[in-house]
């Protein structure tokens, strides 16, 4: 029966994970579970709940017998200041407003050393809808944006090697979809954008494309010291199947592919009331060509959209650090507190392309509490900030602008997540 309840949850947060929409550490989310997004986003060396294979899958073996769902709503707000084309105006990105993230996790302990679970969580993504873009001398037209959402179903096995270290695995089995509308400049085969993509049929406006892909992820967690526990984790990049719909715009023929990335963290609990927990994790987005490729070569007219070569949206990789604060209360009550800085990964020469993908928020304040309705039942909240960040570049001579013609990103979010635990 538990098989059942747990595949149908499985079905239903599959079904609503595709309006989910993120873009908080470039585009990965700050944390994987409400509780560790109340601490920052922490994760490595601290596992909370059923989710904890999401940021090291070694902690599986450390929370018991449990089953965690929750939701999120994200509210980000994008905006794009174009400047030297005329009157200064300000577009908005908020096409659609507010997006839901889900989030499920369970665990069961096969012996006192051994686990065995199901992490399902939106990696991350980026939304953008800018219905009146056509009036900004920017290649874009009204309704121009795209909608990327990220998928990750994990199952996990974990064992404790002994009583202070504990190693763990999750397959990652990962559905992303995109979308791009409104870059039918791109498309054109005459005019200033001539022959700019190598299949200008499939640039924009083909609907949601599917993508699916198998990665994985592994991590130790070690206690140096009665309560001082260490934890490292890495995910090498994850090959997945090409966007067909769009491989005239993505470099490689629509390649996607989800980027490596790789931390270290630790959690101090020098009493029974409090802990702290920090994480340093490195996102390698430049590895990832759709990402990290330069729109250099575009601008000099030597690359096309689509190519092995072609551009992408410039990204940089980031550092993120997480530090979190937690502090029990009373047996029932547990609040918690947390930063999370991150790299903005958008140079401001690549400002242009990035208007679609804004993903500059550098600095998140989150706040969560859990309360335990009964030994077994529990309900966490928890509340993300994220600072506005604006980036600000020229845009290309290249392609027509005049000098001091600029164009300025900006962007702010906010997120409001619950979810409910129960151990059995």
């Amino acid at each position: 029966m538990q098989l059942k309840h747990l595949a149908a949850a499985l079905c239903l947060a599959g079904i609503i994970a595709p309006g989910a929409a993120n873009a908080t550490d470039g585009y990965f989310q700050p944390g994987y579970s409400v509780k560790s997004v109340g601490m920052g986003g922490v994760g490595i060396a601290l596992p909370q709940d059923a989710l904890a294979a999401a940021a090291n899958p070694a902690g599986m073996a450390l929370i018991g017998n449990r089953v965690d769902g929750g939701i999120s709503l994200f509210k980000p707000d994008r905006n794009v200041t174009v400047s030297g084309l005329g009157p200064t105006t300000t577009f908005s990105g908020n096409d659609t407003s507010t997006f839901i993230i889900p989030e499920l996790g369970v665990n069961r302990m096969l012996s006192p050393t051994m686990s065995a679970g199901v992490s399902m969580y939106g990696n991350g993504g980026m939304n953008t809808g800018y219905s009146t873009l056509g009036s900004s001398g920017l290649p874009y037209t009204n309704g121009a944006g795209v909608d990327l959402t990220q998928l990750f179903i994990s199952p996990s096995f974990a064992i404790k090697l002994n009583a202070s270290n504990s190693i763990g695995i999750a397959v990652n089995l990962v559905h992303q979809t995109f979308r791009a509308n409104g870059l039918d400049a791109f498309a054109q085969t005459s005019g200033p954008f001539a022959n700019a993509s190598t299949s200008p049929s499939n640039v924009t406006g083909n609907g949601h494309d599917s993508s699916n892909g198998v990665g994985v992820r592994i991590g130790w967690i070690g206690e140096l010291a009665p309560g001082l526990s260490l934890g490292a984790t890495y995910q090498p990049k994850t090959h997945m199947s090409s966007f067909g719909k769009y491989k005239g715009l993505f470099a490689g023929g629509g390649s996607f592919d989800i980027p490596a990335n790789y931390g270290v963290g630790f959690a101090w609990k020098p009493n029974n009331q409090l802990t702290l927990a920090g994480d340093v994790e490195r996102i390698l987005y430049s590895g990832v060509p759709a990402i990290g490729n330069t729109v250099d070569c575009f601008y000099a007219h030597m690359c096309q959209l689509g190519a092995s070569n072609g551009p992408g949206f410039g990204w940089k990789d980031i550092t993120v650090v997480k530090l979190g604060v937690a502090y029990a209360v009373d047996p029932s009550l547990t609040v918690r507190a947390g930063w999370n800085h991150s790299d903005n990964p958008v140079p401001s020469s690549q400002v242009l392309l990035n208007t679609l993908s804004p993903g500059i928020v550098k600095d998140h304040l989150t706040l969560g509490a859990t309360y335990a309705v009964s030994n077994a039942m529990e309900l966490s909240l928890d509340y993300v900030h994220a600072f506005k960040h604006s980036v600000s570049g020229t845009l290309p001579a290249q392609l027509g602008y005049p000098a001091g013609a600029t164009e300025s990103l900006s962007m702010s979010q906010d997120t409001l997540g619950v979810s409910i635990g129960y151990k059995y």
